[in-house]
């Protein structure tokens, strides 16, 4: 049994949609997702990784996302949802990051989700086609946060 798996629930790492969809109760966020989310948030399994709220404020910024409140406001009270933990950017992730050992597209935080999924044994919760496409050819675990 890994230490992700040692509550019975996996250590669920939320992609940036993800975590938008959660807090503001989207419906876009599938139903067995958000069974799964409960379950991880009850056992405090659920982890945002360091480069999450830069990339929310980012979207804000370039006016592609709006929020109900300011972004680091918005932010603040994410982190403080039940059973949700900040995965920091340790410098072992962030050099992973660099060396995935597969192709993937240049995109600096979806790089970071991946390699810091990777070095947490963490599922990837995310709705993004790419990602998912990786999760199936087998370089780490994900979750259709659509499903």
């Amino acid at each position: 049994m890994t230490a992700s798996e040692r509550d019975g629930s996996p250590l669920l790492l939320v992609d940036t949609h993800t975590l938008i969809w959660m807090v503001e109760e989207a419906p876009r966020l599938g139903v067995q997702t958000a069974e799964a989310l409960n379950k991880a948030g009850r056992g405090n399994r659920i982890a945002v990784s360091a480069i999450t709220p830069w990339e929310i404020a980012l979207l804000v910024s370039k006016g592609r996302l709006r929020l109900g409140a300011d972004v680091m406001q918005w932010i603040r009270e994410a982190l403080t949802k039940p059973g949700v933990q900040l995965a920091p950017l340790e410098p072992e992730i962030a050099v992973a990051s660099t060396r995935l050992p597969f192709e993937m597209h240049p995109d600096p935080a979806d790089r970071i989700l991946v390699a810091t999924a990777r070095h947490l044994g963490a599922t990837l919760v995310t709705a993004d086609g790419a990602l998912l496409g990786f999760a199936r050819q087998g370089h780490f675990v994900a979750l259709d946060a659509a499903v």
